[in-house]
């Protein structure tokens, strides 16, 4: 059977349902949204004069909950468009529905009767070969199909996301006994491809597999702590970014998470298992008072953290009072973070003699040891495993990466000498004089299966660069950027100074490659990386350093430099494509806006923001942006050049940052023929695809056109809306000054309206203007500011 999903139904429209019905709409599919009646009415409605007949009443809790996306935060939505497809209505008049679906989610309450009933209902209307899911996070995929069809049983399987569905990768695809193989294929590929997701194959056990392993390690670290003495925030300043993990940490997690949540998902495991695994899920006392006190974490104000106006305080578990936060502070910490890598951080501190070290010891090595017990049992591979848990918890290194980093033959005589009872999957690594769960093969990842070591399976979609490097080296490389042959004659141009920041370093490697791409067999160029941001733009430090020394003559070479750049990627004679993804701010956004075909990521936030440290563009960012502007209108439409201009103005004064990549094409800084990768493992393939699919189509060059500019009386128009915004105290005195400089070169300078100008004029009163505005004092502050502060200041 072939399988397509054009649309969808979600049932359940809790903050997960509508999550992922959100998620749905994103990527383009019409999604029905359904819950269950009102039983009584709400105080307002019966001041309208509703009754519990009125579709509004009867609809209610799928309409507020659609209503309540718009205000999420993070968003679930990538537009605002995204509601145009979405539909709601509720499980009696609207059951109908799911028969024009080709995928049914059920995401109710977590309790198998009430799940049964409402599948026997879909049961009772659903198309043969419909696709049905579950997103439940522990209850048996089995246990609910009992007594269903069997065209429902084949086409029955657990999909669980994790909370929120737009931004966390995991996808666990549980299928049940009678689930078809070629579904399974499917909804993998599916899931990968269209969600954007990271798909681990999970078995029907309790809890599956990153909330068995996650929850598993969360209720040792709960132990530890109580009982090694550890505050809250020691806790959390340990377990945090110092070994890898999310900011939240693991207390902040759980707050995140909803302490009553956590205990219902350890009482799914306790429930299920037996003798000492089921101990350590045992709810311990001071959690179960904090659920019976209603602080269940950020949802009631309190839990682990309680947070008044600016200040943070702390449970102390022993006084259930709030205190201060405390931070661990030991000498191995101080020791780790001079550590490069954070394999050999993570070994330095889970060996410390010091509080540190015995904290870390005490929660991996029952953590690690639990994993590869279950190996085999919950999933078939360590791969499965350890991506789970760095896809739905955000942890940079899996257990078994983890294992590796700290070291297996160590760790085991550890475990060993404190009485650890060693599971028969690393044993059998050990006898087999393997001292390490991952290998290669070929220059390919390998990894241990019990027996010896398996590649990996290959996906060409997936790239890694890293990987790519060790195995095919590079062409050009220096401290900024590395320029690599990336297969089928592409090139690819790779930023990895730090936070990639654009520096002549990075410009060098770029005219290498340019030249390389003139004088050579190569089709085209991408331009990425999988770094944390794009881009965060030009390097700041290097800007504010030569123009403290006063070096003019330097910073107009520099500025000229980049702008020569970005006019040299618009008019190569092969395509270049970049690949934005996360940050791509000031010179980031400039680098892309010239090239023939940008490949967005789902997640690209993209803006000029150059205002925020006192400066406006430098690298031709105002000049492309307005073309893009012009170029987005429909053709035959006559050109509104002040609104056009107005709308430019806005956005780079103001420093607007799309929010995701849809909205970057709302704010022009994508057109309708660049794309967007919703998996981002999946950006660097599809961006070398566009251009092999150019070079096919016998890319061109843009013509060298003039511009036309609102010039003298559009400057003026500009500079008035700017002067409201003083005088309404909106923005400072520097602020006009630089609104100024900026509406002087949106506007093309002193010339008639309408006025077509040739680019060059247009870059060349943009560099005189950033470099009048980086001589400013006021803006060498602000400056000065965003590289000590990380935030702009106003001043």
């Amino acid at each position: 059977m072939t399988y397509r999903i054009r649309k969808a139904a979600v049932i359940g429209s809790g903050v997960m349902g509508s999550g992922i019905a959100a998620h749905l709409a994103n990527i383009g599919i019409p999604t029905v949204l359904l819950d269950i009646v009102p039983k009584e009415l709400l105080q307002e409605e019966k001041a309208k004069g509703l009754t519990l007949e009125d579709s509004s009443v009867r609809n209610r809790f799928a309409a507020n909950a659609v209503q309540k996306l718009l205000k999420q935060k993070p968003a679930p939505l990538t537009t605002k468009k995204s509601l145009n497809l979405m539909t709601i209505g509720n499980l009696e008049d609207d059951l109908e529905k799911l028969k024009d679906v080709d995928w049914i989610i059920e995401v109710v309450v977590e309790n198998l009767a009430i799940k049964k009933n409402l599948l026997e209902k879909i049961d009772g209307v659903r198309r043969p070969g419909t696709i049905v899911s579950s997103n439940t996070s522990g209850i048996s995929i089995n246990a609910m199909i009992e007594g269903r069809s069997e065209d429902l049983k084949k086409h029955f399987l657990g999909t669980h996301f994790f909370n929120p569905p737009r931004y966390l990768k995991l996808l666990e695809v549980i299928p049940a006994q009678d689930t078809l193989p070629e579904l399974i294929t499917f909804m993998r590929q599916f899931a990968e491809e269209r969600l954007g997701k990271g798909v681990v194959l999970a078995k029907d056990t309790p809890n599956f597999v990153g909330n068995r392993i996650g929850t598993y390690g969360l209720m040792v670290t709960l132990q530890v702590m109580k009982e090694k003495g550890y505050s809250v925030g020691e806790i959390d300043s340990v377990t945090g970014p110092l070994i890898g993990r999310p900011k939240s940490a693991t207390l902040r997690t759980l707050d995140v998470v909803g302490l009553d949540t956590f205990v219902h998902v350890a009482k799914n495991v306790y429930d299920h298992t037996t003798g000492d695994e089921q101990k350590v899920f045992e709810v311990p006392e001071y959690l179960q008072k904090m659920v019976n006190n209603g602080w269940l974490g950020a949802k009631s104000g309190q839990g682990f953290f309680l947070k008044k106006g600016k200040d943070i305080t702390e449970l102390n578990l022993d006084t259930f009072k709030y205190e201060p936060v405390k931070q661990l502070k030991t000498p191995s910490i101080e020791i780790a973070k001079q550590q490069k890598g954070l394999a050999a951080k993570v070994k330095t501190l889970t060996y410390a003699q010091d509080r540190t070290g015995e904290l870390l010891w005490s929660i991996f090595a029952p953590t690690l040891i639990y994993s590869a017990q279950l190996v085999g049992e919950i999933a078939d591979d360590i791969v499965a495993i350890d991506n789970a848990m760095k896809w739905g918890f955000g942890w940079a290194q899996g257990p078994f990466e983890i294992w590796d980093a700290i070291g297996v033959k160590e760790s085991v005589e550890k475990m060993q000498a404190e009485g650890y009872k060693i599971p028969a999957f690393t044993q059998a690594l050990l006898d087999k004089g393997n001292t390490s769960f991952y290998s290669e093969i070929d220059g390919e990842l390998a990894y241990f299966d019990g027996t010896g070591y398996k590649k990996v399976p290959f996906n060409e979609k997936v790239i890694n660069l890293k990987r790519y490097k060790k195995k095919h080296g590079v062409l050009k490389s220096n401290a900024g950027a590395s320029l690599i042959d990336f297969g089928d004659q592409v090139l690819l141009l790779e930023f990895h100074s730090k936070s990639n920041a654009l520096g002549l370093d990075v410009m060098q490697i770029l005219n290498y490659a340019l030249d390389l791409l003139d004088d050579s067999d190569y089709k085209g160029l991408v331009i990425g990386n999988q770094g944390k941001n794009f881009s965060v733009g030009a390097n700041l430090a290097m800007i504010l350093m030569e123009a403290q020394d006063d070096n003019i003559f330097e910073l107009d070479h520099i500025v000229n430099t980049f702008q020569q750049g970005t006019l040299r990627i618009k008019y190569s004679n092969k395509p270049i494509v970049t690949a934005p993804f996360a940050m791509t701010l000031g010179g980031g956004a400039e680098i892309c806006l010239p090239s023939a075909h940008i490949q967005a990521s789902a997640e690209t936030y993209i803006g000029l923001v150059e205002t925020g440290v006192g400066l406006i563009p430098g690298g031709g960012g105002n000049k492309e942006l307005y073309i893009k502007h012009i170029k987005g209108l429909p053709k035959g439409v006559d050109i509104d050049l002040q609104a056009i201009a107005n709308k430019v103005f806005e956005s780079i004064a103001m420093a607007k940052v799309s929010t995701s990549g849809e909205e970057a094409r709302e704010n022009n800084f994508l057109d309708f023929t660049d794309g967007i990768s919703v998996n981002p493992d999946h950006q660097l393939y599809d961006a070398k695809q566009a251009v092999l699919s150019l070079a096919e189509a016998g890319y061109k060059p843009p013509v060298r056109e003039k511009v036309p500019v609102v010039g003298e009386p559009g400057y003026a128009t500009l500079l008035l809306a700017a002067q409201n915004l003083l005088q309404s105290g909106f923005i400072s005195e520097h602020d006009l000054y630089i609104a100024k400089k900026l509406a002087y070169v949106i506007a093309g300078g002193n010339v008639p309206y309408g006025t077509f100008v040739d680019e060059q004029y247009l870059l060349n009163i943009e560099r005189e203007a950033f470099i009048s505005l980086i001589q400013h004092p006021k803006s060498q502050a602000r400056m000065q500011h965003m590289l000590m502060k990380g935030k702009p200041l106003r001043n």
